[in-house]
């Protein structure tokens, strides 16, 4: 059977018989693994469509257990990303995330658009690349529906001393509630995953929520501001999505 969909390469493998292994994330069929015998490095329009940060239409051949890339076409290159070094690692380690983030063959529509958005503004974007991304994980997780509670205790459910967040619990924490979990030593293994907001913590995600995505070509967040919430979201995402380790992670060592 013969489909089409449109897509992005997340990574690609060379496999023996000059043919490459595919990761490619779908539109209509989520992620999927297919090999090809299409090189990257040809010059053919369906070479084209397999390099980094292209989004084509791929035709492919599907039985039972096996896909096949027959052809694809370009329908944007979004190739100034790499040709800056920030951009280009910010970018690699957003589509590794979002490898980790979806099964295979499970299609999430809304997740690819707001990939293909997040390339579209980060190849425009001139400087502070990070606020971007961070802007694309809130958005993320609100799509996967693992997106934190933000307007009362995640354990009492007040509304108001919201001073933490407890990734354990899913969101915003009341003193109180904190002050109970430290008094109780079975929550002391989740201790380090309860921090204290020293910034609006709420109001930014909320902000990156209801904020297009194209938006953010040119807003920053505080420096400092950014790189804890980087250090809260990526726990978060880890307790809740299971991604592992990425190996593009270590570009935020020292980026904020």
């Amino acid at each position: 059977m013969y489909i089409n969909s449109e897509g992005i390469i997340f990574r690609q493998v060379k496999a023996t018989g000059g043919r490459r292994m595919i990761l490619l994330f779908t539109k209509k069929y989520g992620k999927i693994s297919a090999g090809s015998n299409i090189n990257e490095k040809g010059r053919t329009k369906s070479a084209l469509a397999m390099r980094p940060f292209t989004y084509g239409t791929y035709e492919l051949y599907k039985n039972r257990e096996y896909y096949n890339i027959n052809s694809a076409d370009v329908k944007k290159s979004f190739f100034r990303i790499g040709e800056d070094v920030d951009k280009y690692m910010q970018a690699s380690f957003v589509l590794e995330l979002t490898e980790k983030m979806v099964p295979e063959d499970l299609p999430q529509p809304r997740l690819f658009n707001l990939l293909i958005d997040f390339l579209d503004a980060m190849e425009s974007r001139e400087k502070r690349h990070e606020t971007l991304v961070l802007a694309y994980e809130v958005k993320a997780l609100a799509i996967l529906g693992t997106y934190p509670q933000l307007d009362q205790c995640t354990c009492c459910g007040k509304s108001e001393d919201l001073r933490y967040f407890s990734i354990a619990s899913g969101g915003m924490m009341c003193s109180d509630c904190r002050e109970k979990n430290l008094e109780n030593t079975a929550n002391k293994a989740n201790d380090t995953l309860i921090y204290e907001a020293k910034f609006d913590i709420v109001k930014i995600l909320k902000y990156f929520f209801d904020t297009p995505i194209k938006a953010f070509e040119k807003i920053a967040l505080d420096e400092k501001a950014a790189e804890s919430l980087q250090a809260i979201l990526r726990k978060y995402m880890s307790y809740y999505l299971d991604i592992g380790t990425l190996k593009s992670e270590s570009i935020f060592e020292g980026k904020f």
